[in-house]
């Protein structure tokens, strides 16, 4: 791996220095940026993947729909249509993209939005009426100036080196974290160590008055991929053998809590937003079949299951016990309180001089 790094970091120098030109060219204004006048947050990262993005994108709907009219709006990765796209709950993956597909599905009273140009789409539905845009994955998007900007580092690996694309998964410079209005260390232990968040929050703050917190995942009950009355809620228990079916960036956090409430973890993966086949299904149950354990079942995403939820698959799907584990940002109560009251303090405060 350290052999393979070092013939991959000259490429990784060349495209630190575009990365750096791209961002001071608009940090200095030779580059157009739009702002708004309305509350437009950005949730996003550093690095490629992995940190949690869409599960604080969900926490900031669950958090602002009850006083505002929320819309989301996001690339739609994986999609192949073009252009602005309202997504509706009956959309598929190839149409809207995974995750946009999943908030739809989850929070149906929202305006879920993906397009390629993110300033084209808050301005359309800033003139649609919506009060308050979560923009999902655009820290990148530099053409656009958010008004409260959410940087997410991921607990495991903010202390490791940071290597840029390709050598390394950093798509951007560690030091545009100063761009941030609020770091979140995302996926930490329930009980972090307090020394390793000291540390953690001089690395990430420095001497800059940047709220650093930290937020761990919550994992929910259970839920049949297709309800059915034969296939019952589940739980983990001791005795049960479990086969992962993931198609996600890190899958490692939901492989340790499998691992610790079951007695035998089978995990068949892919890469980030793979999209199933029915040869994968084919596979999927072959090695399912090959479990000796009668007390078995098949796990899987919220973001694989709007990927599995197609047509051509879910006749093939019909007859598996595949269940669906849902996840949500869970904060420290201090952590909360800031965070919350910062949102809030934020949208109000934009929309009554907006």
């Amino acid at each position: 791996m350290a052999y393979l790094r070092a013939l991959l970091l000259p490429f990784s120098l060349l495209y630190g220095l575009a990365i750096w030109i791209r961002n001071r060219l608009y940090d200095w204004g030779w580059m157009k940026v739009t702002a708004f006048e309305k509350p437009v947050i950005v949730v996003g990262n550093l690095a490629v993947g992995g940190t949690g993005k869409s599960p604080m994108t969900e926490y900031l709907i669950q958090l602002l729909s009850p006083h505002y009219k929320v819309a989301t709006l996001s690339r739609g990765y994986g999609r192949k249509t073009r252009g602005f796209l309202a997504v509706k709950a009956d959309d598929n993956p190839a149409t809207s993209g995974d995750e946009p597909l999943q908030f739809k599905r989850k929070f149906p009273y929202i305006t879920v939005a993906v397009c390629e140009s993110r300033v084209a789409g808050v301005k359309r539905l800033i003139a649609e009426g919506h009060e308050v845009i979560l923009l999902d994955d655009a820290y990148q998007h530099r053409a656009l100036r958010p008004g409260l900007a959410i940087l997410l580092f991921d607990y495991q690996s903010v202390d490791k080196p940071k290597w840029l694309l390709p050598a390394g998964n950093y798509r951007d410079h560690f030091s545009e974290r100063r761009r941030a209005d609020l770091i979140i260390v995302s996926k930490a232990p329930m009980f972090s160590d307090e020394n390793k968040k000291i540390k953690l929050r001089h690395l990430l703050g420095e001497k800059r008055n940047v709220p650093v917190l930290f937020s761990a995942i919550g994992y929910r009950q259970l839920t049949p991929l297709r309800p059915h009355p034969e296939m019952p809620g589940a739980i983990l228990e001791a005795d049960l053998s479990v086969l992962l079916l993931l198609g996600i960036a890190n899958p490692a956090p939901l492989h340790e809590y499998i691992a610790a409430n079951t007695g035998e973890v089978v995990e068949l993966r892919f890469s980030d937003h793979h999209s199933y086949t029915p040869a994968d299904v084919q596979n999927l149950i072959r090695r399912f079949g090959e479990i000796a354990n009668p007390h078995k079942l098949i796990v899987t995403t919220e973001k694989d299951a709007q990927r599995l939820l197609i047509p051509s698959l879910v006749n093939l799907l019909a007859d598996l016990p595949i269940y669906v584990i849902p996840i949500q940002v869970v904060f420290d109560p201090p952590d909360e309180r800031l965070f919350q009251q910062t949102v809030l303090t934020y949208c109000r405060e934009a929309l009554a001089t907006g």
